[in-house]
C-alpha cells in the first residue's frame, strides 16, 4: 500500500470513528484549509483552482448550516454568521477579493478555536465525572 492510500485509509477511519463534536471540528479545519488555498490561488492567478477551493469551503458552510437545530437559540445566532461567511466567499470568488476571503477565514478560524475550547471543556468535565 502506498503512502497516499495509507493516508486516505487513516482519514476515512478518523471520520468514521469521530464523535459529532470532532466531525464539526474537522469541518471547520477543512473550510479553513480550502480558504487558505483559495487565497494562494488568487495571488497566483490560478482562478480555476481558486474557484474549486472556494466551492469546497462553501459546501462545508452549507453542511454546517444543515446541522443547526432551529429550536436552539445558538443555532439561530450562528445561521446569519454562516450566511455572511458564505457571502464573503461568493464575493471573494466573483471579484478575486483577498479581503473578502480573509474576512471569511477570520470568522471560520474564530469558530474553530471556540469549538476546540468547547470540546476541551466538555471532555475535561466528563473526565472529572461532571455532567455537562
Amino acid at each position: 500500500m502506498n503512502v497516499k492510500k495509507q493516508y486516505q485509509a487513516y482519514q476515512n477511519n478518523a471520520v468514521h470513528t469521530a464523535s459529532g463534536g470532532q466531525l464539526t471540528l474537522m469541518l471547520y479545519n477543512g473550510c479553513i484549509k480550502f480558504i487558505n488555498q483559495a487565497m494562494k490561488h488568487v495571488e497566483n492567478r490560478d482562478y480555476e483552482a481558486k474557484n474549486t477551493n472556494i466551492q469546497k469551503a462553501q459546501n462545508i458552510i452549507q453542511e454546517l448550516m444543515l446541522t443547526l437545530d432551529p429550536k436552539i437559540a445558538l443555532s439561530q445566532e450562528l445561521m446569519p454568521l454562516y450566511e455572511y461567511v458564505n457571502h464573503q466567499l461568493q464575493t471573494g470568488n466573483i471579484n478575486n477579493d483577498i479581503n473578502a476571503l480573509q474576512d471569511a477565514l477570520s470568522f471560520m478560524t474564530d469558530f474553530r478555536n471556540t469549538w476546540k475550547e468547547v470540546l476541551k471543556t466538555t471532555s475535561e468535565k466528563y473526565a472529572q465525572g461532571t455532567r455537562v
